[in-house]
């Protein structure tokens, strides 16, 4: 989306076996991605606010609406026709062959 940024993860394990907490990361994923972008626009400071929601998803069924809603979101706002034309989604391709099923 132009002006925010769904993600929907399943975190990894850590070397000692616990899951990494949401909060480590979305700090790291909006690091990475503040300093990559920056590098582009040959800019610096901070690029995402410091707020951001998040949730857990606890079934199945919440992972599919939850899926479903992210990556048709760009055509709930018309800005594109079909999913698959928004240039910023990236999904899996076992999912992909989910949503394309009626």
């Amino acid at each position: 989306m132009p002006n925010h940024v769904h993600i929907l993860i399943n975190p990894l394990l850590h070397e000692s076996g616990k899951i990494y907490s949401p909060a480590h990361i979305v700090y790291t994923w909006k690091r990475y991605t503040a300093n990559s972008i920056n590098r582009v626009l040959n800019r610096k400071g901070s690029l995402w606010h410091e707020a951001s929601y998040d949730r857990m998803v606890r079934d199945e069924r919440e992972f599919y609406n939850t899926m479903h809603y992210i990556i048709k979101n760009p055509v709930k706002a018309h800005l594109v026709d079909d999913w698959k034309q928004w240039k910023g989604s990236y999904l899996n391709q076992d999912y992909v062959r989910m949503l394309d099923k009626p």
